[in-house]
């Protein structure tokens, strides 16, 4: 195949790495020919952030598998969403057969039967994992904004009711109590204390109140309140150096998709809020796997994704790499895909124009090639094939290879159900996180407020009292009753929260 040697002598010293590197897989030449050579993907490059792309049943989710043992066997913490359940398997060591013998032995594999060691999540705890929580008030009024579908003023009016219910010292832990902030400013009651602000709009906080209500029917309750989850608790390595893998099991993603996309989005947020700046390292500190990527960009404000596009660029400083995996490039904003230095490209469609077009898009992103038409290429990929390009050390970007990728070393499908269960109770985070906590709330502290004002105008209402001496006897009760409270420790915290200032990033996000 003397006419084929030019592709190998073209792609192999792009790939020869002096340091760690995760390794890919082998050089395939045409649909039928291996090479020798190996494609890897330097360990230091992994916070240069990647996209993982192809149509459905190409492989993306193996792919995903792939890299998740290797990061964790190299001492890296990694976090996925496990949409399809299939990645709780990577506890678990695979089942060997001649397909996989065969194809480890194509690349130059040595395939072993290993499982690695992975902690469960569940949102709210809706399935099997520890409960990830967050309070509304960390959750911010940006990202709630995209959940809920608002529109710009629609989103204004959000960002004051969450700045009002920090200045006034109630705190939004769940999904009821911003309903009663909402119902508070609108009260006549209430109303006045936007009155400087410019206050709130009944039409706009009926909508804001209408899609409050079909988010909570979606099942949210379960994902706002407390214990709050720490995002730096997915930052761990076990015993013997391996990194853990934090899988979050998202149930019913059909029906919900942009609150588990969101949802991801808080906690990338969270990350760059509490990680220090490590600059460039040997290998990153977490690797976050945001499947299902489109859902978090479709019908996207400007403003939402510019803070994204912020976030991943700002995060690699923090030693994150984020890994977008989803059916088609086009599917990421260029801004966002811009900055992904790691490319694993598997099949492409390409039946109707709307995919054509796609394609094109798709190969106008990558380098020159040493293949006549790479569209081609992506087009006739079979299942655990990819094109793939990187950065290599030097940041600069690797040439484009056909890739046929190696074998997980793990269980290629879900885990047995009750060892996930008793996973779950067996981990050192079940105590801190599985109890739910209800403490008093912008809620409670509204109804009290309410109930007080009623009894005012309940009192002022009753005939004045005739007795001089019991005029005396209330009034001296009256003022012992305000020292008491004053001097209250619900007093004092409600003073405290209240001057207490919330530092918002990007998405306006912040904890208490």
């Amino acid at each position: 195949m003397p006419d084929l040697d030019p592709i190998s002598a073209a792609v192999a010293p792009g790939y020869a790495f002096e340091g760690a590197a995760l390794e890919l897989g082998g050089l395939m030449l045409d649909a039928e020919h291996l090479s020798d050579v190996h494609i890897r993907i330097p360990l230091g490059m992994l916070n240069r952030h990647g996209l993982v792309a192809g149509a459905t049943g190409t492989g993306k989710t193996k792919t995903l598998q792939l890299l998740a043992e290797q990061l964790s066997a190299a001492g890296v913490p990694v976090f996925a969403a496990d949409i399809k359940g299939d990645l709780s398997g990577l506890s678990v060591p695979g089942e060997g057969g001649e397909k996989i013998t065969a194809r480890a032995s194509s690349v130059g594999q040595t395939w072993e039967a290993k499982g690695f060691p992975v902690e469960y999540f569940a949102l709210g705890g809706q399935g099997t994992g520890i409960p990830l929580r967050v309070t509304m008030s960390a959750f911010g009024p940006t990202l709630l904004s995209k959940v809920l579908g608002l529109n710009d003023t629609q989103e204004s009016s959000l960002g004051l009711i969450f700045h009002y219910a920090d200045s006034a010292g109630l705190p939004l832990l769940d999904l009821a109590d911003l309903r009663e902030v909402v119902k508070w400013l609108t009260s006549e009651e209430g109303k006045a204390d936007l009155k400087d602000l410019g206050g709130l709009s009944p039409a706009t906080a009926g909508v804001i109140l209408r899609e409050l209500i079909a988010f909570s029917d979606q099942g949210a309750d379960a994902f706002f309140g407390e214990p709050e989850f720490e995002t730096t608790d997915f930052l761990r390595t076990t015993s013997d150096g391996k990194g853990l893998i934090s899988l979050v099991e998202l149930p019913n993603l059909q029906d919900r998709p942009a609150v588990f996309s969101t949802f991801l989005m808080w906690l990338l947020a969270d990350l760059f809020h509490d990680l220090p700046e490590v600059g460039d390292v040997d290998k990153p500190k977490l690797v976050f796997f945001f499947d299902e990527a489109h859902l978090l960009f479709a019908d996207a404000s400007k403003a939402f994704l510019d803070a994204i596009a912020q976030t991943v660029r700002l995060i690699r400083s923090k030693g994150v790499g984020v890994f977008f995996v989803t059916q088609s490039p086009t599917d990421v904003p260029d801004d966002v895909l811009a900055q992904l230095g790691s490319r694993i490209q598997h099949q492409l469609r390409a039946h109707t124009p709307n995919d054509a077009k796609a394609l094109k898009a798709t190969v106008n992103t990558y380098p020159n090639s040493a293949y006549d038409d790479l569209g081609q290429v992506i087009t006739s990929l079979g299942i655990g094939e990819a094109v793939v390009t990187v950065m290599n050390e030097k940041g600069a970007p690797t040439p484009v290879a056909w890739t046929r990728l190696r074998a997980p070393e793990s269980l290629m499908g879900a885990a047995d159900p009750a060892a996930m269960e008793a996973a779950v109770k067996a981990s050192s985070l079940f105590a801190k996180y599985a109890e739910s906590i209800d403490r008093e709330s912008a809620r409670e502290k509204l109804a009290a407020k309410l109930e007080a004002g009623a009894a005012k105008a309940e009192a002022e209402k009753a005939p004045a009292k005739k007795a001089a001496p019991k005029k005396a006897a209330s009034k001296k009760a009256g003022k012992s009753m305000v020292e008491e409270v004053v001097t209250s420790t619900t007093f004092r915290q409600v003073m405290r929260t209240a001057a207490r200032e919330i530092v918002r990033g990007m998405f306006k996000t912040g904890r208490r």
